[in-house]
């Protein structure tokens, strides 16, 4: 029967880590190897806590996090099934910091604290839903306007979607416009937090530790893969969003 499985904790990656970690490493396990594929339907959350001998909150807090990651898809009163690829033709329109402030007529310059590969933080391994020590390409630059900090970019980037980003210099060009030139996104989401500035981050934005920045966080998307996982961090001084939204009858 669709969703019927024997498992055990013992298929579960052998780490300290929280038990609702190991339930998504092992369901995104099931589904990057194909043996879930798209539209399969998942055991319920009372399935899944009695073959792994688990609470309900721990397997409801693991699904939760899928679902907010569109990795699954979760209908009341129906089940919860894998997340069908998303339609590569949909081109997503990802704000580029340079642009931005050459359109008000400032000069923007980038300095480059950080271009290697390394082994990123649990939160990006989850978020990209890569292997836990599998390393990132990693960009951490600061963003100028007439050489005022206004962003620090902290970017991580496949390196089988971006093999050469290492290469490239980002103090003459953006991340976001190379990446663009290979493929463009298809999908991405945001989470966006006001936060007091880290002491990190102040430094490299010249501010004092404790003054409020805008936090903005992005994944995108080419086709099914997570391609990069972003932090941008504003002083909230220095920083806005804006938007425009329309309706129609």
């Amino acid at each position: 029967m669709d969703g019927a499985v024997t498992i055990s904790l013992d298929q579960f990656p052998q780490d300290p880590a929280p038990l609702y970690e190991r339930v998504e490493r092992f369901i995104l396990g099931k589904i990057e190897s194909g043996e879930w594929g798209a539209s399969h339907r998942l055991p319920s959350e009372p399935e899944f806590s009695r073959l792994l001998g688990i609470s309900r909150m721990t397997i409801n807090r693991a699904m939760r996090e899928l679902a907010r990651r569109n990795v699954i898809d979760r209908i009341p009163g129906v089940g919860t099934f894998v997340a069908s690829a998303k339609p590569a033709s949909a081109v997503v329109e990802i704000h580029n910091i340079a642009d931005h402030i050459r359109s008000r007529g400032e000069v923007h310059s980038s300095r480059v604290i950080e271009l290697r590969a390394v082994v990123p933080p649990r939160e990006v391994s989850l978020g990209m839903a890569t292997p836990e020590k599998a390393k990132l390409y990693r960009a951490l630059i600061v963003h100028a306007a007439n050489e005022v900090p206004v962003q620090l970019e902290d970017r991580y980037v496949l390196p089988a979607f971006a093999p050469d980003f290492l290469k490239q210099n980002y103090e003459t060009g953006s991340t976001t416009a190379y990446l663009f030139s290979i493929t463009p996104p298809t999908e991405a989401d945001h989470l966006i937090e006001a936060v007091a500035g880290r002491e990190e981050w102040c430094g490299h934005l010249d501010i004092e530790p404790g003054e409020p920045c805008l936090v903005v966080k992005r994944r995108t998307w080419v086709g099914p893969t997570v391609t990069n996982y972003m932090t941008f961090v504003h002083p909230g001084s220095r920083y806005s969003l804006s938007g425009r939204t329309t309706t129609r009858d």
